[in-house]
């Protein structure tokens, strides 16, 4: 009897041992729960916070408009006002680009000078034109390329041939007429057209000799494309100026001579040309030129 009381108070206690383990984990447990809910400590990121980028504020136009104001730029001496690239050339006369010219060809002891009023020397491929293509000065400076016999060059007018060359006939410089056939040819049928180079470089201007405030004569040198126009500031607007024979645009009264200039090519491309002086007898690099066709 008294091993079974033994026994039994053995068990008992055996059995509160349990219990109090048990009941200790929970309260383990339980706190541990309760630290995590309380979100985490301070200096912990949180898995949002370290896998997501915090946008850069975004900049303030008025703190923009407060930065210094950069200076002004000084004013192109020449500025693109127009650039019409049609297929035809609107403002074209006998000369234009497409049609293909035939007649003869000569040559003579060329020099780069002659009735356009170009300076001599510079390019040996020159030629003179026939009195009707010429117009009056409207071929002065195109470049057109001739043919013959599967041979080619390309030359620029710089002169009028005589009274007795043909519609359709060219003088050649000796070194052109060279590039298509021996010189004791002496004459040669050839076909010509308009051409649009790429290699020209860039525009100047001159004012004649004895140009003043009162008259002045103005020529346009190194154009790509045959010029059409060439207009003068006046007032608010612009004046087209008449061009002579000897390839300088006048102002007869003055009007308009020393200041900007408008020059347009057959295309009906438009440069504005400014900054150039009252130079007489001063070749005047203008650093612009008209597209190329």
């Amino acid at each position: 009897m008294h091993r079974r009381w033994l026994f039994l108070a053995a068990s008992a206690l055996v059995v509160v041992a349990l219990i109090a383990v048990v009941l200790r984990g929970d309260g383990s447990a339980g706190d541990r729960r309760s630290r995590a809910d309380d979100g985490p400590r301070a200096g912990t990121p949180s898995a949002t916070a370290a896998g997501t980028r915090v946008p850069s504020p975004s900049p303030d136009p008025s703190a923009a408009s407060k930065s210094p104001t950069a200076s002004a730029r000084p004013a192109p001496s020449a500025e693109r006002t127009s650039r019409a690239v049609p297929a035809a050339a609107p403002l074209a006369g006998r000369i234009g680009p497409g049609a293909a010219h035939r007649g003869v060809a000569t040559f003579y002891d060329a020099d780069g000078g002659g009735a356009c009023m170009y300076d001599p020397g510079g390019d040996p491929l020159t030629g003179a034109m026939n009195t009707a293509d010429y117009e009056s000065a409207r071929a002065c400076g195109a470049y057109v390329r001739v043919t013959s016999g599967g041979r080619s060059v390309t030359v620029r007018i710089t002169n009028k041939c005589p009274g007795d060359c043909a519609s359709g006939r060219i003088d050649l410089s000796a070194e052109a007429f060279a590039r298509l056939a021996a010189p004791s040819a002496g004459r040669i049928a050839v076909s010509w057209t308009l051409v649009s180079p790429s290699d020209v470089g860039t525009l100047s201007v001159r004012y004649k000799t004895g140009s003043t405030a009162y008259w002045c004569g103005i020529q346009l040198i190194g154009h790509r494309n045959p010029l059409a126009r060439l207009e003068v500031r006046a007032g608010d607007g612009w004046r087209r100026l008449p061009r002579a024979d000897y390839n300088y645009f006048l102002a007869a009264d003055g009007s308009g001579c020393g200041g900007a200039l408008r020059v347009t090519d057959i295309y009906g491309e438009r440069l504005t040309l400014d900054g150039i002086g009252l130079r007489p007898d001063v070749v005047q690099p203008t650093g612009a030129q008209f597209a190329r066709h």
